[in-house]
């Protein structure tokens, strides 16, 4: 028999906390009033939520919405074909992938530069509002969304990849050189916060109510 949400007990209430450096599963014989302990295994300090984390996934968070903007508007790449210059957006690269009806590439472009960064920051913003103003609804799909976010963070550079294969193998001294565009810089600095915000943030305290 499923036993009910509401009578079941908390590993923070049990005073039983895992140590992320060991992995060791430390059994607490008295909860005190500090946050703070020492993993007998390995020394480490030991938590029963990350430091900080609703703070620093914040900080993190908007700083990844500020870069995205000039990420998204200015040139991330430029290309020098016998002396005439050029430079394109994310935008400008999907648009020239649905203009040659290589509708597939433009699309993967498209989720994975534009739709998959703002999915993040979006998603981690309804998290931390939750927390912030205690919405107690819907807290599995919460869960699960940024159990998501989580996966998704890899594939966020792909773009990075392109121009990185593209500076490497399109090049002919004189002729046609391609280079990153300041652009790519701040899109980089994007995937780097929502990644980081991603592993800061404690999705334990969702449950913490």
């Amino acid at each position: 028999m499923r036993r009910s949400d509401k009578h079941s007990k908390t590993a923070m209430a049990a005073g039983i906390m895992n140590c992320h450096d060991c992995g060791l599963l430390i059994q607490l014989e008295k909860i005190s009033s500090t946050d703070s302990y020492i993993c007998p295994r390995c020394n480490a300090d030991v938590h029963f939520r990350k430091p900080q984390s609703v703070s620093t996934t914040w900080a993190l968070l908007i700083s990844a919405a500020i870069l995205y903007i000039p990420a998204n508007l200015l040139p991330i790449m430029r290309v020098d074909f016998l002396g005439s210059i050029e430079y394109s957006t994310i935008m400008d690269g999907i648009l020239y992938f649905f203009h040659e009806k290589e509708y597939g590439i433009g699309l993967i472009i498209l989720v994975a530069s534009v739709l998959v960064p703002l999915f993040k920051m979006v998603g981690l913003t309804i998290i931390l509002l939750s927390i912030k103003f205690k919405w107690h609804t819907g807290l599995r799909h919460k869960t699960a969304m940024f159990r998501f976010i989580v996966f998704i963070g890899r594939w966020s550079m792909l773009d990075i990849f392109v121009i990185a294969l593209m500076a490497t193998l399109v090049n002919f001294g004189n002729f046609t050189t391609t280079l990153a565009a300041p652009a790519a810089s701040y899109f980089a600095g994007v995937v780097v916060c929502t990644m980081l915000a991603a592993q800061t943030f404690d999705s334990r305290i969702l449950w913490d109510a």
